[in-house]
Parts: structure tokens; sequence; C-alpha cells
């Protein structure tokens, strides 16, 4: 008889990151810039902003050195394997591999750091999961194409996923074609999911034609990479946007529904049932938008879906047809504050119940395997005189998510892994600050560049390393 207080035997439990945010050495051994190059960091009175065509003098960019994972890898994945991590997400950087995206010939200096990086994970016994298009796209496929408006970085894209796909067909199993690909719904994801720099492209004409291009870009590569090697797992990456209505008006009712439609479902459905839903088609037409599709699109998309699911989920919000109420701050939204939940420094709303909602959501509507691959806290954390950080409300925050994903998975949910956002201090994406902490390892870099890259397990280590070795039974 089946135990549903268990987690399954094989689940994959780990930590997740991206290389803009994290892996530092951004001109070094022939790497490229990249979009996230050309951002400075933020701070509550200094927004963050674009500097094209290439960084200022004068400016701070973190994303520069982020927090150095590209000379401290085989510290990290020590501490990773130390944790007990099955799994490892992520990042390629391209423009490490292409420098300008749009050469015949990858850099191989820049391969053979990803060589080293994934015989060190699995030599730990460390499944890789890479995500091959993670906001930074190269900085002169923006420059001197457009960007994804272009259909043109759809050649470029296939050209980057063959040389990994063939490289690691014996090593990497696991695969996600381009994070959080429904950004593109909201003007939040014209520069980081497109790498569209002009203002101009922030409409949705140019977004929702940028993201029918890399929904092709994904099918395709989906298909190339299962004739390269059967045996590989592709998978696309959402962020879930979970907008509850703000009251019981049928007005909000149907407007919260709508709301899952157009940012959850439009890009869900391409990448799992492989055609646009109905629903979109009237969106397009009530809001002009008037996609460049070709002929051969419907096919592609068609032979190309996914094998699993995975998302990122830290928060949840209300949304109302009226638009009435106090705002809330969330990953790439500004929706109604509930007044149920508590907030975190930044005022992301802590939902873990949410969590089950979505889950339940995602696998009645698709029936394929899911991985959440990104949740956690981004929070101030304080080094103690002893060199320790006690990060209890980090603690609080996983456990409660945990505790849903296994109500869910009790629930018939096909849950298969975890990999929390992010396993060591990294650049925030939104905010371009160090103070903005994920991690479960502390990173001794601060937003005045003071600090030496030194590494602090926190609390959070131990903690999750029990979860890890109890398969989720002591959480």
């Amino acid at each position: 008889m089946k135990n549903y207080n268990r987690m399954p035997e094989k689940f994959l439990w780990g930590g997740a990151t991206a290389a803009n945010q994290y892996e530092g050495g951004w001109d070094e051994d022939g790497r490229g810039p990249s979009i996230a190059d050309i951002l400075t960091g933020g701070s509550v009175d200094k927004e963050r902003r674009l500097t094209p065509p290439a960084p200022l003098p004068e400016e701070f960019y973190p994303n520069h050195q982020a927090t150095d994972f590209y000379h401290h890898w085989k510290e990290d994945i020590a501490l990773f394997a130390e944790m007990g991590f099955k799994v490892y997400r992520f990042s390629i950087s391209w423009s490490r591999v292409f420098p300008n995206g749009d050469e015949e010939t990858p850099n191989e200096k820049g391969l053979k750091f990803y060589d080293n990086v994934i015989d060190e994970l699995r030599k730990y016994n460390i499944e890789p999961l890479i995500t091959i298009s993670h906001y930074e796209n190269p900085l002169h496929l923006s420059l001197e194409y457009g960007g994804w408006k272009n259909r043109k970085m759809i050649d470029f894209y296939l050209r980057f996923a063959k040389v990994l796909f063939e490289r690691y067909k014996g090593k990497v199993k696991y695969w996600l074609t381009f994070n959080e690909i429904n950004m593109l719904t909201q003007d939040f994801g014209a520069v980081f999911c497109a790498g569209m720099l002009d203002p101009k492209d922030v409409c949705e004409q140019s977004r929702y034609q940028a993201m029918h291009h890399q929904l092709v870009a994904s099918a395709l590569a989906v298909s190339m990479a299962h004739e390269i090697n059967p045996e590989f797992m592709l998978g696309c990456m959402l962020a879930y946007h979970n907008g509850y209505p703000y009251t019981c008006h049928p007005d909000d009712i149907l407007y919260a529904q709508q709301f899952g439609q157009i940012h959850n479902s439009i890009a869900g459905d391409v990448h799992v049932r492989g055609y646009y839903p109905g629903f979109a088609a009237r969106y397009f037409e009530e809001h002009g938008i008037q996609l460049e599709v070709l002929q051969e699109d419907k096919e592609i998309l068609k032979k190309g879906t996914v094998d699993f699911f995975t998302i990122s989920y830290y928060s949840s919000s209300c949304v109302s047809v009226t638009k009435d109420g106090e705002k809330t701050a969330g990953n790439g939204s500004d929706n109604l504050k509930n007044p149920y939940l508590k907030a975190s420094d930044w005022g992301w709303q802590i939902d873990a119940t949410g969590l089950r909602y979505v889950l339940n959501q995602i696998y009645d509507r698709y029936q394929i395997p899911i991985m959440i691959v990104e949740n956690g806290l981004g929070a101030v954390d304080q080094l103690t005189e002893d060199g320790k950080i006690h990060d209890d409300y980090r603690i609080e925050y996983m456990r409660r998510h945990i505790e849903q994903m296994k109500e869910a998975i009790h629930d018939g949910v096909d849950l298969i892994g975890y990999t929390c956002w992010g396993c060591t201090d990294l650049v925030s994406a939104s905010t371009g600050e160090y103070k903005k902490r994920y991690g479960l390892i502390y990173v001794n870099k601060n937003d005045d560049g003071t600090g030496d890259f030194s590494r602090i397990r926190k609390d959070s280590f131990y903690w999750y390393k029990k979860v890890i070795e109890s398969c989720g039974e002591e959480f």
C-alpha cells in the first residue's frame, strides 16, 4: 500500500542558480558580453538601469563578478555534495560559448569550463539540469539583430543548443530550453527574456512575436535533442503567476481566470500540447497583436512538445478587474496585496498553500511530470560576530513549501524534483543587489563592492542537508 506521507525515493532534491547572477568572469577566456552585463546595480534609491551599448566605467555592474562561481566552482560543488544534492540546476552562458552569438564555431575555452563543472557534478553523483537560455542573450545579438523579435535568432539558438546536446549527450539527461519564457507576457520580459533593447519593443506586439520565435526555437530544440539522444528529457520553464480573485464578484472571478490563461497557459499549452489555445486568438485580436507565423511553425510546435514541466514559484497576489487596492511586489509582477498573507523584506507575499494549488492546477491541465526549479526567500541576512548566519525565516519558508509539496503529491501530482533558489547567494535579477540574499550558502560580497567571496554555511544549509538525507521526512 502506498505511503502518501513519504516523498518518492528517487525525488530530485537540489538547488538552482543562473550564470548571469552567479558565475562572474564576464570577460575571461573569450567570453563576450551579454545583456546582463550592461545592467547596473540597483538599490532602494537607485533603479537598476540598462546602459547600452557597453558598460560605463563610472557604473557598478554586479553581474560582472556576481558571486564568482567561475573561480569557486570546485568549492561550491563540494558544498552542494555535502548538502546531499541529487540535482543541480544551472545555466550555460550563451556568450561564453558563442561570444557574439552568431559565430559558426564555438569558443573552446568556454566549453571547457562547463566540461569541468559537469564532470565535477558527476563525480559526486549530482544530476546536472541545464537551462540553455536564462536571461543572458549575447549583447551582439541585441545590437545587431534586435533580439528575439528577429526570426534569425532561432538559427543562432539552435546552433548553440546543438553544440551542447552533442558535447554532453552522455553526461546530461535533463534540459530546459528557456527560463521563464512566459515573462514575455509582461514588460519585464522584453529585455530579460528577449534581449530587446529598443524601448519601443516593450509593446505587446514585439513581446508576443519574440515569445513565438522562442516557442518555435524550443520545439525545434526538443526535436533535435531527441534525435541526438532519445534518453534526453526536455522541459519547459515558466514563472508561475498565481493570481487570486480580489473579491468574489463574478467579474473578478472571470478576470483571475483570464489572468492565468494569458500569463501561464498560452506558453504552457504551446510547450505541452503543441498549439496555441483558443483564448489566445481572441486576446491577440482584441489587443491588436498580429503574429508572423509561418506555415511550418504549426507542425514544428506539434512535434516538439516537452517531456516535463518546470516552474518558479515564490509568492502569490490578487487581481481585480477594477485594479483598485494596495499593490504588492512579486516575481515580475505588481498586482494587489492579499490581506491574509505576510510578505518578505522585498514585499513578495509568502503563500505556501498556493504552491499546492498551483501544482494541482498544472497537473490537472497537462498530466506530465512537474519539477519546481525555483523557490526561495530573498532576505537580509546578518553575519554574527562568530561568523554564522541564523536564517530561521528561510528555513520556515522552505519548510512550509515542502509541506505543501507533500500534500500535492498526496493529491496525485507527479512531482519529481525541487531545486531551491538559489542554493548559494547571488545577484538578484530584479534589483541587482547582493543584499537580497537567497542562498543556503553565504557569499561574502556586498553592494559597495567589498567582500572576498568567501563561503559560509548558513543554518539553512544544515537544515536542508537533513531534509535531503531523510527524503523530506525531517523538515
